[in-house]
């Protein structure tokens, strides 16, 4: 049995806690340390590497956008997952514990705080969660994806530590992949991802924005569209007589290969989205989610904006005519895409993995570590 330092990992919810969590077990397995995952009822069905760590599941309740009772009901949840996790830590002692936000993962980050287990929070956007607030001031460290974090009280700034967004493998494997060749008079291939929520609008908005373009973009242009189930026939009927070659899916397998050829995407700025355009160096239009807690995908889109990566849309000018006017630009001006490519490159730090895995590591405890 192997006497490697044990390192829990609570995560839980949408692919942004998620996918960074994967990333990070990937790596810390290779360094031939012990890993278990604490989570919530929703972490039975997760693949990939997690799916094959040690899961622990303890109960935790979601408290933001609810009131009354089910507010009640959460942090009952939550006060239970607490009473869970810490038995479970008092039988693994795990050398560390790393949180990923979302309150799946506050039952066990508050466990491992009430005994003393060193531990760290990753933040994947601009904008400290809600649950990683409920925990700043306790934990070690707090490893962010960007450089600069809003919501953090200036008394925890020596806590933070700029490690960037982990992605996943598949996506990690093809970083190194150039950014295709484009010029004035070959074919443009465009990416439309509507990510977990609000795909509606993009349905909407751009195919009606391509169907507007000159003949000669509009022959040029090769669309991959994940769009809504309800929305495919809508979706497939707006591009119908367009001459603009298209695949539309519900959900595509293969997105790190279609991110790696694109030449641009459009899509919301959700934390794992950002992080696999600026691993690849993407260029993108990004339509931050208008009604995401505390705006936190227009700070994710702000972010790489600033750093010459994206240009941002908010949704309510986000109109079909704006995004012609928008893509005909781009179109014909195959430099700007090839210049705005570099800057999302740079605006990503490709070795996120290894840094966060450094600063996890370094927290364990000299008389645990091998």
């Amino acid at each position: 049995m192997s006497t490697a330092p044990l390192i829990a990992l609570a995560a839980g919810g949408t692919g942004g806690h998620v996918f960074p969590a994967e990333a990070l077990a990937g790596v810390l397995l290779e360094r031939g340390y012990r890993l278990a995952l604490v989570t919530d009822r929703r972490g039975a069905v997760y693949g990939g590497t997690l799916g094959s760590l040690e899961t622990l599941r303890i109960a935790a309740g979601g408290i933001a956008g609810r009131g009354g009772l089910a507010k009640i009901r959460a942090i009952a949840e939550i006060g239970l997952g607490v009473v869970q996790a810490r038995a479970l830590l008092q039988r693994m002692r795990p050398a560390v514990m790393v949180g990923f936000g979302g309150y799946a993962s506050v039952p066990g980050m508050v466990a491992a705080v009430l005994a003393g287990i060193p531990t760290v929070l990753h933040e994947q956007n601009a904008v400290l969660g809600r649950a990683n607030r409920l925990l700043a001031s306790r934990v070690r460290r707090i490893a962010t994806s960007f450089a600069e974090v809003s919501h953090v009280d200036a008394r925890l700034t020596p806590k933070l530590v700029h490690t960037g967004m982990p992605v996943r493998a598949a996506i990690a494997a093809l970083r190194d992949t150039p950014y295709p060749p484009l010029d004035a008079a070959g074919p443009v291939n465009l990416l439309v991802l509507g990510g977990s929520q609000g795909a509606r609008v993009l349905s909407e908005v751009v195919p009606a924005a391509l169907a507007a373009l000159p003949q000669a973009l509009r022959q040029r242009t090769h669309v991959a569209q994940q769009c809504r189930p309800e929305d495919l026939d809508a979706v497939t009927k707006a591009y119908e007589g367009t001459g603009i070659a298209c695949t539309l899916q519900s959900f595509f397998a293969d997105v790190p290969e279609r991110l790696a050829s694109a030449h641009l995407v459009i899509g919301r700025a959700g934390a794992s989205t950002v992080a696999e355009l600026t691993a690849l160096g993407r260029p993108a239009i990004l339509v931050p989610y208008p009604f995401a807690i505390d705006d936190h995908q227009t700070a994710n889109a702000h972010a790489v904006e600033d750093n010459g990566g994206a240009w941002l849309m908010q949704q309510d000018a986000f109109t079909a005519e704006a995004l012609t006017a928008r893509l005909e630009t781009l179109f014909t001006q195959p430099g700007t895409l090839t210049r705005t490519a570099v800057c999302a490159a740079r605006a990503g730090r490709a070795d996120a993995a290894g840094r966060l895995a450094d600063l996890v590591i370094g927290l364990i405890p000299a008389e645990q570590r091998t």
